[in-house]
């Protein structure tokens, strides 16, 4: 075999330099593949977001978020950030659940960090857990950032302890956003003597009373509902189990909302500590009057 010419072996080293960079690259391409990272936003204030939270928002190529994220907390996102809406309403047609998943998986695929917004608590009511059995299936990479739950947040912002020593030693939180019946417990919820706390209630909010009541908890027991809890436009409406359902009438309470039953509530005057700017324009137009 003849020697080859400095430029013929500058030519073969070149093109095995090509050759190792496809081999490297293919090799690679796995490892290129985007994240989920399924981010709790919390109840709805901004400023109740993690650290980690707003690092993850920040460095996302594209968040997949929930009806329930507020305006606020998506007004922080940065201006390259793609954004694709999944929130599912009662009565409106919405992606299922099982888009929600594969979308996740094939922007994933698509090497984009990938941010799973959702509101309160990924783990809470959240289905998290069943997005990430879905997206290990399909060998995708999951972190997962946690946040306040609604029960936490909303009753906190109400001024509302879940517990308290000598009033509530425990707390239940049921939700009743059911595909099907419910299969609620309502005995053993009327003898826990502690607090409940119904996610997704509100259009059940006389089944509930009923079912509490017919179970044999007191109807004079003290109950509550907030509306849109930990933002400015927070309504809390305090009532008892006999007449709470006919006070979100009246008040033609809104969703989101939440409902705290138990003697807790009572203790709400005392604790009171945030007023919603919608409270504070009420009082200035009261004032001017």
């Amino acid at each position: 075999m003849k020697p080859l010419k400095p430029q013929q072996h500058s030519l073969v080293i070149h093109d095995a330099k090509i050759h190792w960079c496809q081999i490297a690259q293919s090799t690679r391409m796995p490892h290129q593949q985007g994240k989920v990272t399924l981010v709790g936003a919390g109840p709805g204030d901004p400023d109740l977001l993690t650290l980690k939270a707003l690092k993850t928002l920040e460095k996302a190529d594209v968040v997949v978020y929930d009806r329930l994220v507020s305006a606020a907390i998506m007004a922080l996102l940065p201006a390259r950030c793609q954004t694709l809406c999944v929130g599912k309403a009662k009565g409106q047609q919405s992606i299922t659940q099982a888009g929600i998943n594969q979308l996740l998986v094939r922007l994933a695929q698509q090497g984009k960090q990938v941010c799973r917004l959702k509101g309160g608590d990924a783990f809470v009511f959240g289905r998290g857990g069943e997005e990430i059995q879905y997206l290990r299936q399909h060998s995708i990479k999951v972190d997962v950032v946690p946040g306040i739950t609604a029960a936490s947040g909303c009753s906190t912002y109400a001024g509302i302890p879940l517990t308290h020593r000598g009033v509530s030693q425990g707390c239940t939180l049921v939700t009743v956003h059911a595909e099907k019946d419910l299969d609620i417990q309502w005995q053993a919820l009327a003898t826990l003597n502690h607090t409940l706390v119904f996610y997704m209630g509100l259009s059940k909010v006389d089944l509930i009373c009923q079912q509490l009541a017919r179970a044999g908890l007191g109807t004079e027991t003290p109950a509550a509902i907030i509306e849109k809890g930990c933002t400015d436009e927070q309504r809390l409406i305090k009532a008892t189990l006999a007449t709470l359902t006919e006070q979100v009438k009246h008040h033609q309470i809104g969703s989101p909302a939440l409902i705290i039953i138990g003697e807790v509530v009572s203790l709400s005057d005392s604790l009171a500590w945030y007023q919603p700017q919608i409270d504070a324009v009420m009082s200035m137009n009261q004032c001017q009057k």
